[in-house]
């Protein structure tokens, strides 16, 4: 970076993230900022730094970077206390992990394994070139590879993408990383990672897996380690005394170094485990080396040959067992009432937990963490306190045995249905205080969810949790938790939960789901007795099925769908909502059928136009917005089908309206989302370029699509391409293709438009390393065929004009409209049109007036493609002030390309003009015609 470039502190932040080859969704969420502040700082630093797209910039950061250091820093937690020792276990792990992809640090819990393993961790990190990623699994409390995949999925910064799992995210994100995994805890969830660490070494051939645990986990491949205890060797110089000495020191008072023999003896009593020699070490100043011993002593004794006899946890449960008691009895209530908790936790939560005054429970926490049994940290909210997992667990055995378990997680639960109703108000530092209590949230809902008289209170966890992680984005748990809600729900409520789950299902685009919680959701009300309901919902799987069709895995037969709504007629009686629901199913079954017919059919178009009506006068009179939202989807599906896209686009535009008040419930969200994709499609269709990036603007800031970039921008790719806006293409197009990369690259046409209209860019700036790039994307996403006299055939012209080759224009689209209206009619039949009729003046065909006129019919009302039918017009008549006045109609229409290409044709003065327009979009002079 020059020092005459003037940068933000805000933009050399985002500058350094994008050099770490972050998503634009990625940095806002890092930053705090939203992801279109972060598109207008890269598309600043674009400009300030003089380069010409995304990677370049990437480049351009990373360059200071590499300057100091080789490889990106060990993405590693920094211990408080310094490490001890433990040089020959350092050595040997080392080198294990330097020759085997899969090492396992396996020892009892408190005997290090975690320190140990993040020592060799920063020892090897800059041998691996993408560094080092360092994953805490305590937290969970499901043994499921999903948890596990979503856990490492969000340390590696990733996100939950609707349509893919998470772990297939992880594989795709780390598949070509030379990088180090470090999987901390797996003891408690080996049955999730043992498959989840199979694929990874599979798929990622140069990811390298460091785990610790208890136990082996057994996976093909694995270099198990044995972590030892602290070495005892040397007598007053081994490894334990010298991490004793070390922990007793920073009390303030440093042992007497000739006491280290009697302290090499005293940890040899606690068999060298480091976490019982840091917990003695704690006491040291008020117990002194005698009443340590002493102490130790009695409770090894109680534990000899004990029913609690366990090889792996009989050291750590010694030092835990003798720590316990030396605390005062009050203290010793504390720690295992507060152990319920999963995180930290404030003084006011635990005196709510524990049914203590909060003066007596703040006096207390303090001791214990004086003590080394709680660690203390700062919050923004206060202090807060929390439990390393082994005390935790210790702290729950306690709890039974003392017989108030049942007691202390029912205070718990109470608690947690507090704070979830707190996180129902939305604040600025709501995604913080959610993350905060999460884990205490799904740890009292398992709990409860297992307790017939706790039924209900689990039922509303479950509700609440639902909603909250749906408004934190993890959709995937979302779903999960309206199911749970429903299962615990009567059958009168679980049917309410089943529908927010086929909602949610839909968001995160599957489809068979979607039919799956309609179905139950319709069998749930049957039970209740609730027929209209089961009618709507029999109904709503039958119209989701022909809605939402691509969303499906397995296509559902016709005939079912039919029959649904057969079932879902009967059972309506007169309720207005049920009858809605019908008639939409019933609107889109006619579209469906209708749709193969002929183009125009004067028997078929104005009964389909007339059912959708329909469908959407009864949503209309139930008072559903939803419901209507889905009816007028339908009726613009229908209008744009019969050869009416203005009709079309007016309706997509009523439904935004309609939608603006609605509720951002998950129906809410789905409906809004593929409402902005219909309106933005809808304005391209009919030429409104202002308003389809409006709405494609919304969608792609819509925080449900942040971690899906290329599905969130591809729509505004496709009205910046078609406008000529050349910069925000290529800005966006970078952004596209990391997405998609990250992705997996994704198969399907609903990214074709955007890449083929990336690559006609690249085309119009003669860049043709840049288009054969995209062309090679283009290859990737197996577009169906047919779509090849639509978009495809509009961009292709495009560049073909651009070019001079009229020719080769009218060629590319020999076929009439009327042969191909099925995939040019709802976006590209007025491009289709009017670039055909400007093709065929510019070739010199005979027939171009009578084309011409056949053009301007039909593409009437279009601010874009009636003037390119008007210039054409001009040219065929030589009227160059005609001719100039297009020049001003796309420039009122928005479309810079094309009010450029008009003044290169106008010739003479203003040709010259139009070649500076075009060079100041970043695009090749046009070739002169004839």
């Amino acid at each position: 970076m020059t020092a005459t470039v003037d940068i933000s502190a805000r933009e050399a932040e985002v500058l350094t993230l994008v050099g770490e080859h972050l998503s634009n969704a990625e940095i806002g969420a890092r930053l705090f900022i939203s992801v279109r502040t972060v598109e207008s700082h890269v598309s600043s630093l674009l400009r300030k730094l003089e380069v010409p797209d995304r990677r370049a910039l990437a480049q351009h950061a990373s360059e200071p970077a590499r300057a100091d250091r080789s490889h990106p820093a060990p993405d590693l937690p920094a211990p408080l206390t310094s490490f001890i020792g433990r040089g020959r276990e350092r050595a040997e792990l080392t080198e294990m992990v330097r020759n085997d992809r899969q090492v396992t640090a396996v020892g009892p819990g408190g005997v290090g394994k975690t320190r140990l393993a993040l020592s060799v961790a920063a020892e090897v990190a800059e041998e691996f070139s993408d560094g080092v990623w360092f994953v805490d699994l305590v937290p969970i409390t499901s043994p499921d590879i999903d948890v596990v995949a979503g856990t490492v999925g969000l340390a590696l910064g990733l996100g939950e993408q609707p349509g893919r799992g998470m772990d297939e995210s992880v594989l795709a994100a780390l598949a070509d990383r030379h990088a180090l995994l470090v999987l901390d805890n797996c003891e408690h969830v080996r049955d999730g990672v043992a498959p989840f660490i199979e694929r990874l070494l599979a798929a990622c051939p140069r990811v390298t897996v460091l785990a610790t645990s208890r136990a082996r986990l057994l996976v093909p491949f694995e270099r198990a380690y044995t972590v030892p205890p602290m070495s005892l060797a040397g007598d007053g110089e081994s490894d334990a005394v010298a991490l004793f000495m070390d922990r007793a020191a920073a009390s303030g008072w440093p042992p007497n170094h000739a006491l280290r023999e009697q302290v090499a003896a005293f940890c040899g009593g606690l068999d060298g485990m480091a976490l019982a020699i840091e917990l003695a070490a704690a006491r040291w100043t008020t117990l002194g080396l005698d009443g340590l011993t002493d102490g130790l002593s009695d409770q090894l004794r109680m534990l000899a040959g004990g029913a609690r006899t366990d090889d792996r946890h009989r050291s750590v449960r010694a030092a835990l067992d003798w720590s316990h008691a030396l605390l005062e009895p009050d203290d010793r209530v504390l720690l295992r009432r507060m152990s319920v908790f999963m995180k930290s936790f404030s003084v006011t939560a635990a005196a709510e937990v524990t049914a203590s005054g909060k003066g007596v429970v703040a006096d207390g926490l303090a001791r214990l963490a004086e003590q080394s049994l709680l660690a203390v940290t700062a919050s923004p909210t206060g202090t807060e306190y929390r439990a390393l997992e082994t005390i935790r667990q210790y702290g729950m055995e306690r709890l039974a045995e003392a017989g108030e378990l049942d007691e202390v997680r029912s205070l718990h639960l109470r608690w947690c249905l507090a704070e979830a109703a707190e996180l129902a108000v939305v604040r600025a530092d709501w995604r913080a205080r959610f993350d905060a209590v999460a884990d205490d949230l799904r740890a009292a809902l398992a709990w409860a969810a297992d307790r017939q008289e706790l039924r209900a209170e689990a039922y509303g966890l479950a509700r609440q949790l639902a909603e909250l992680t749906f408004t934190r984005h993890l959709i995937g748990e979302s779903q999960q938790r309206y199911e749970q809600a429903a299962a615990l729900a009567d059958d009168s409520a679980a049917a309410p939960m089943l529908r927010q789950a086929a909602a949610v299902a839909g968001c995160r685009m599957r489809g068979d789901d979607m039919y799956r919680l309609n179905r139950a959701a319709a069998d749930a009300a049957r039970r209740a007795g609730d027929t209209a309901g089961a009618a709507a919902d029999l109904a709503t799987a039958a119209t989701n099925a022909y809605r939402f069709a691509s969303k499906f895995v397995s296509p559902l037969p016709p005939g079912e769908a039919i029959a649904l709504i057969a079932e879902a007629e009967e059972l309506a009686g007169d309720d207005p909502a049920a009858r809605a629901a019908v008639a939409l199913a019933e609107a889109g079954r006619a579209l469906t059928e209708a749709f193969g017919a002929a183009e125009g059919s004067p028997d078929v178009v104005p009964e389909t136009i007339a059912c959708a009506e329909r469908a959407v006068e009864l949503a209309h009179r139930a008072g559903d917005p939803l419901a209507e939202s889905a009816a007028l989807d339908t009726l613009t599906g229908t209008q744009s089908w019969a050869g009416d896209p203005f009709a079309a686009a007016a309706t997509a535009r009523r439904r935004i309206t309609l939608l603006a008040s609605a509720p951002r419930t998950p129906t809410g969200t789905h409906e809004l989302i593929d409402a902005l994709g219909e309106a933005t499609e809808a304005g391209l269709g009919v030429g409104d370029l202002p308003g389809a990036r409006r709405w494609a603007r919304q969608l792609a800031d819509h925080p449900m699509l942040a971690e899906v970039g290329h599905r969130a921008i591809s729509q505004l790719l496709v009205a910046d391409a078609l406008a000529g806006n050349v910069d925000e293409v290529l800005t966006r197009s970078a952004r596209f293709l990391e997405a998609w990369q990250r992705a997996g690259n994704p198969t399907g046409s609903v990214l074709g438009a955007a890449v083929a209209g990336v690559e006609m860019i690249h085309g119009l700036r003669d860049d043709q390393d840049a288009r054969h790039e995209w062309s090679a994307v283009m290859d990737q996403l197996d577009t169906p065929a047919e779509h090849t006299y639509g978009y495809r055939a509009v961009y292709d012209s495009m560049l073909l004009l651009h070019n001079g080759d009229a020719g080769g224009a009218l060629e590319r689209m020999a076929p009439e409209p009327g042969e191909v209206w099925r995939w040019v009619t709802w976006v590209w039949l007025h491009w289709y049109v009017a670039l055909r009729a400007e093709a065929t003046v510019l070739a010199g065909s005979p027939d171009a007036a009578d084309r011409l006129a056949e053009a301007g019919t039909i593409v009437a009302g279009n601010p874009v493609a009636g003037a390119i039918v008007e210039r054409a017009g001009a040219l065929l008549a030589d009227d160059r002030e005609r001719l100039l006045a297009t020049a001003e109609a796309f420039d009122a229409a928005g479309c810079r390309y094309q009010s450029a290409r008009t003044m290169v044709l106008a010739g003479g003065d203003h040709a010259a003009r139009g070649a500076a327009a075009l060079a100041e979009l970043g695009l090749a002079p046009m070739t002169p015609r004839g």
